[in-house]
């Protein structure tokens, strides 16, 4: 079952219902809208800049409006913009009080000792002898198909010296047989 974001109804968003299971959950979706809003703010600061530029410089691609129209747009995509820049500054304090809240160690958000090497993701070259420990999952999981392609090509093999010698052993049976 599909539950309306709240923040966003009039555009009808449905949210999946994992997002609603907990304060947290609830918290790390809002953060995920927090991101889009973001978007949304310089996708809005780019156009309210274009908006203030003489009409003279604008490209035939810009699609522009002229005129008291272009005084109009601009005051529409200001009025969003501080609208959005608003609701991010909200959504931030609310994410940020839930952090205090919840009293998340610090240690767990602090950043990382200077120096610390975090473990591979994903296929990297080898960088000393002692890769194996270092490896992500995608490179142990490149390993291990071709491990079993090996295999699977070597038991191919086998299999056709049986058949191949079994063959062998038939014609020479029935070649030395008399008839």
């Amino acid at each position: 079952m599909q539950t309306t974001n709240p923040e966003h109804e009039g555009e009808g968003v449905e949210i999946d219902p994992i997002w609603t299971t907990s304060r947290t959950a609830r918290q790390i979706y809002a953060l995920g809208e927090v991101d889009k809003d973001i978007t949304r703010l310089l996708t809005l600061a780019a156009s309210s800049i274009s908006l203030l530029t003489l009409p003279q410089t604008d490209s035939p691609t810009d699609n522009l409006p002229q005129g008291e129209e272009r005084s109009e747009q601009f005051v529409l995509e200001v009025s969003e913009y501080f609208e959005r820049l608003d609701a991010i500054q909200v959504a931030l304090r609310s994410s940020l009080a839930h952090i205090r809240h919840s009293r998340i160690a610090p240690s767990a958000i602090n950043a990382p000792n200077p120096g610390f090497i975090p473990p591979s993701l994903g296929v990297g070259l080898p960088s000393d002898g002692s890769t194996r420990k270092n490896r992500g999952l995608q490179e142990e999981r490149t390993e291990r198909d071709a491990w079993k392609g090996i295999l699977e090509a070597l038991t191919r093999l086998r299999d056709s010296r049986r058949e191949s010698t079994e063959n062998t052993d038939v014609e020479m049976k029935v070649a030395t047989e008399p008839q």
